[in-house]
Parts: C-alpha cells; structure tokens; sequence
C-alpha cells in the first residue's frame, strides 16, 4: 500500500478531498519525523509507539570479500505495534471485534 492509496482510503470514509487528505498524511508524518530527530518517543494507542534506540557499535564484514569491517554507533528509528495491532493482524479481526486479543503465551502466564 502507497502513501497515495491511504489518502485515497481516508479521503473516501472521511468525506475530506483527496487534497485535504494528503495535507493531512504529509502533516502526521512529518511531525513523526520531526519528533523522532528530537529523540521524542511517539505513543499512539491501540496502534504502537515509534522511538529511536541507540545501535552499539559492531564488527562486521564485506559480504563481497569478506574483510573485516568497523561499523560505529548510530541511532535508528524503531516502531513496536501495540497489542491490540499485534492480534488484530495475526487474527485478522475488525476494529472493536476483540480488544482484550492476547497472544497465546500471554494467555499462558
């Protein structure tokens, strides 16, 4: 799915124009990513949050020829779906269909 496909989705249950809508669309994203490079972390409910972690520095090597190589500390920006995300996907259920959905060892415990 495309950035153009979503504007198009929202614009068509929202009554918004499809101009509207990618304001809108372009808004969010880049007020994520003006937050992210802050070092903000973003939680959205029912969705996941969106944070940036800090990659330790690492050897690695050239797949090509196999050297050895530095790999230095970065910071990368990670997204982890909530729960309520994690089983709708897995169960493939609609919105309000199940809001309590655990995964199976969290059954378990």
């Amino acid at each position: 799915m495309t950035k153009a496909d979503i504007v198009r989705l929202i614009a068509q249950d929202s009554g918004l124009t499809k101009t509207d809508t990618t304001a809108v669309v372009d808004g969010f994203i880049e007020a994520v990513i003006d937050a992210l490079e802050r070092g903000e972390h973003i939680e959205i409910r029912g969705f996941g949050t969106f944070k940036v972690v800090e990659r330790a520095a690492r050897t690695g090597r050239n797949p090509r020829t196999g050297a050895e190589v530095k790999i230095t500390s970065r910071k990368a920006p990670v997204f982890k779906a909530s729960r309520e995300l994690r089983g709708r996907v897995e169960n493939g259920k609609k919105r309000g269909d199940n809001k309590n959905a655990l995964w199976p060892e969290e059954k378990a415990a």
